[in-house]
C-alpha cells in the first residue's frame, strides 16, 4: 500500500499537468480492454451498451487529443514568436559583426605587416615559400643579381606558364652580369669562391667562364620564352659591375637574398622598404646596357635550339660569342637556358 501511495504521489503532479492527456490515455485503455473482450459475455443488451461506450468513449478521446494539440499550439506560439522575432531576425546583425570581426582581424594583420619593414627568412623553406607566394598571380617581376641562374630555373618558366594558363600579361625585368666584361666576370667568380671553393647546388663550381656561360644562358632563355609567349614584356640589362645581394620583386612582395641560403629579407608591397627598392631596381636596369630583345622575331628558336641558332642570335644582337667557344660550350649554354638546375636544392 505504501508503494501504491508512493506512486500515486509521483503520477499525481504530472496527470494534473496533463489532465486531457491522462484522461485520454485512461480512456483508450478502457476502450482497448472493452474491445477485445469476447461479445456475448455481457448478453445481448451488454453488447449494445458495450458498443455505446467505445464509441462515445472514442469520440472522448479524439475531442482531448485536438485540445491537447490546440493547447500545444498555444503555448508553443510565443516560443515561435520569440525565436523568430528574436534570435533568428538577429541572425542577419550578428552575421555582419562576424563579417567586421574578421575585416578587422585582417586590416590589424595588414597594417601590422606593413609596419613591419623588413622581415628575416631563417631557412632554405621560408625562402622557398616566399619565392612561390611572390609568384603568385604576379603581372610584373623585377631582378637584379648575379648571373640569374635561379631565375631561369624557377622564376622566369613557372612566371610564364601562370600567365600563359589566364592568358594574362607579363612584364618581366632582368639586370644582370655583361657577360662580354671578363673583368667583372673574373671578379664575381672569385667572390664567389671566396665564400665556398665546393660546388653548389647545380654541381658546378664557381669560375669566370661558368659566369660569363650562365649569363649568356639567360639572354638565350629570354629570348626563347619570348618568342612562344606573345604576352611576355621581358628586358635584359648588362651590368659593368657585381653586387652581393639578388633582388626579386614581383607585384606582392621583395625578396633580397644572399650567398646563405638560409638567409634573406623580405618586405611586402606598399611598404617604405619596397617602394625603395622598386625605384631602386627601375633606376639601375636604366643605366644597364640593354639587350635588343626587340629582334626576337629576326632570330628564331627552335624548342632544342641549335649550335647555329644560338651562335647566330648572339651574333646578331652584338654580344658575340668568345672566338674560343666551341660546339660543346655552346651547347652547354643552351642546356643551362633551358634545363637550368635549381642552385639551391639541397
Amino acid at each position: 500500500m505504501a508503494r501504491f501511495t508512493a506512486a500515486l504521489k509521483r503520477i499525481a503532479p504530472w496527470a494534473a499537468q496533463n489532465a486531457d492527456g491522462a484522461i485520454a490515455l485512461g480512456l483508450a485503455i478502457v476502450v482497448g480492454v472493452l474491445g477485445i473482450m469476447p461479445d456475448g459475455i455481457f448478453g445481448k443488451e451488454g453488447d449494445k451498451v458495450q458498443d455505446q461506450l467505445v464509441s462515445a468513449a472514442t469520440l472522448v478521446i479524439l475531442a482531448l487529443v485536438a485540445t491537447a494539440l490546440l493547447r500545444d499550439r498555444v503555448r508553443q506560439a510565443p516560443l515561435e514568436e520569440t525565436v523568430t522575432s528574436g534570435a533568428l531576425a538577429q541572425l542577419p546583425v550578428r552575421l555582419a559583426r562576424l563579417e567586421a570581426i574578421e575585416d578587422l582581424v585582417t586590416g590589424t594583420r595588414r597594417a601590422l605587416d606593413s609596419l613591419q619593414l623588413v622581415r628575416v627568412l631563417g631557412s632554405r623553406q621560408e625562402i622557398a615559400q616566399a619565392h612561390a607566394d611572390a609568384r603568385k598571380d604576379t603581372t610584373r617581376w623585377s631582378f637584379k643579381g648575379g648571373t640569374g641562374t635561379y631565375l631561369r630555373a624557377v622564376t622566369l618558366p613557372e612566371c610564364v606558364a601562370a600567365a600563359r594558363k589566364v592568358k594574362r600579361h607579363l612584364t618581366v625585368r632582368v639586370e644582370i652580369i655583361d657577360p662580354v666584361n671578363v673583368e667583372v666576370c673574373e671578379t664575381y667568380a672569385h667572390y664567389r669562391r671566396s665564400l665556398s671553393d665546393a660546388p653548389d647546388g647545380t654541381g658546378e663550381t664557381w669560375t669566370a667562364d661558368r659566369v660569363r656561360k650562365e649569363s649568356y644562358a639567360t639572354i638565350l632563355a629570354a629570348f626563347w620564352h619570348r618568342q612562344r609567349y606573345g604576352l611576355l614584356d621581358i628586358g635584359i640589362g648588362l651590368s659593368s659591375t657585381m653586387t652581393t645581394f639578388r633582388w626579386d620583386l614581383s607585384a606582392t612582395r621583395l625578396i633580397m637574398t644572399v650567398e646563405d641560403p638560409n638567409r634573406a629579407m623580405t618586405a611586402l608591397a606598399d611598404t617604405f622598404y619596397y617602394e625603395n627598392c622598386d625605384t631602386e631596381l627601375r633606376l639601375s636596369f636604366e643605366q644597364a646596357r640593354l639587350v635588343p630583345l626587340e629582334m626576337y622575331k629576326k632570330v628564331p628558336l627552335s624548342d632544342e635550339p641549335t649550335v647555329e641558332e644560338v651562335q647566330e642570335l648572339f651574333t646578331r644582337i652584338s654580344i658575340p660569342l668568345p672566338r674560343s667557344y666551341d660546339d660543346r660550350d655552346v651547347v652547354d649554354i643552351a642546356r643551362k637556358a633551358l634545363r637550368a638546375r635549381n642552385p639551391y636544392d639541397a
